[in-house]
């Protein structure tokens, strides 16, 4: 009988060449792979077509007329690099049209939310007749922008509107809502957080009713109020729903027309960014090639937003 002391094994020792392992043979699209990826292409070249046919060549196409000295309609044109951009943010108009833009954005942004939250809440209780006001409220969203300016401004005409029939009935003269900057700035932010509202308490609405029911019914059954189970319980679970709101929500308001141009033609008060692009290229100024810069600085704030909200605002989403 042996007896090994050592502790190793008679086995003889692996070669080298067995130890290295072997090349790893390149996997092959099978005929299933190939006929999906044939499907994926047939279904998404079509769209990418389209989006960069209508959407980023536009875009390039803009940027390029932004450093033009260009006339509407003009055959011809001279290139002037960024004297544009450097004519935008150099004159007076560029601070007062930057605040428009600033003050337009945030009050409808947060008056749209915070009146579609409170909205919400109440068409989420359990009450006659919630399916029509779901829809009262939502209707006006869907409806058009221009038949909506136009309703609007019969309203608050200083001479024959609705306010002032009204306000002449109680020994009062109606405002200058229309020739008076700062209050036609008022009223174009009243008419579009009434038009926008709904959409908001839409999508309040879904999120309060997919917040989980245990959660809430266990806070009740510790003592918690109303207030309470909101603000710790409702308001929290609601992030990624008000994070989505505030994205969308503030690029809308960035880029709203069709009320500043039905209510103020003329963009007294109320020349926001898109609005003074609008004016620069059609209106009496003829000058496509400072509008196009203004659009691209629009775009540019567009992006920096959104870049700021998805890296910054999104830590604070709370996803269940």
């Amino acid at each position: 009988m042996t007896v090994h002391l050592s502790g190793t094994s008679n086995a003889a020792p692996r070669s080298p060449a067995a130890a290295a392992p072997g090349p790893i043979p390149r996997k092959r699209w099978s005929a299933r792979s190939r006929r999906d990826f044939l499907v994926f292409l047939a279904l998404a070249l079509p769209n990418l077509a389209l989006i960069g046919t209508f959407t980023y060549l536009p875009l390039l196409n803009n940027i390029y007329y932004s450093t033009l000295d260009w006339t509407l309609g003009s055959a011809s044109a001279v290139v002037v690099g960024l004297d544009n951009y450097l004519t935008f943010f150099t004159s007076p108009d560029a601070a007062k049209v930057l605040g428009t833009t600033a003050v337009f954005t945030l009050t409808t942004v947060g008056g749209s939310m915070v009146l579609g939250l409170l909205v919400a809440l109440a068409l989420n209780r359990n009450v006659r007749g919630r399916t029509f006001a779901r829809a009262a409220v939502f209707a006006p969203y869907v409806l058009s922008g221009v038949g909506v300016g136009l309703v609007w401004l019969f309203i608050f005409d200083p001479g024959y509107g609705v306010l002032a029939w009204l306000l002449r009935g109680l020994g009062q003269q109606s405002p200058q809502w229309i020739n008076d900057p700062q209050l036609s700035l008022a009223m174009v932010i009243i008419v579009y957080v009434w038009k926008n509202l709904g959409y908001c308490a839409v999508v309040f609405l879904a999120g309060l009713q997919s917040l989980p029911k245990d959660v809430m019914e266990a806070a009740a059954l510790d003592g918690a109020g109303h207030m309470r189970r909101f603000l710790s319980i409702s308001l929290p679970l609601l992030s990624p729903t008000t994070f989505f709101l505030l994205i969308t929500t503030m690029l809308s308001s960035l880029q709203a027309f069709d009320l500043i141009r039905i209510m103020t033609p003329l963009g007294a008060g109320t020349s926001t960014l898109i609005y003074e692009a609008y004016l620069q290229a059609f209106g009496a100024y003829n000058r496509a090639g400072y509008s196009a810069a203004i659009s691209v600085v629009l775009f540019a704030i567009l992006l920096v937003i959104t870049v700021l909200q998805l890296r910054f605002v999104e830590r604070k989403v709370h996803y269940s």
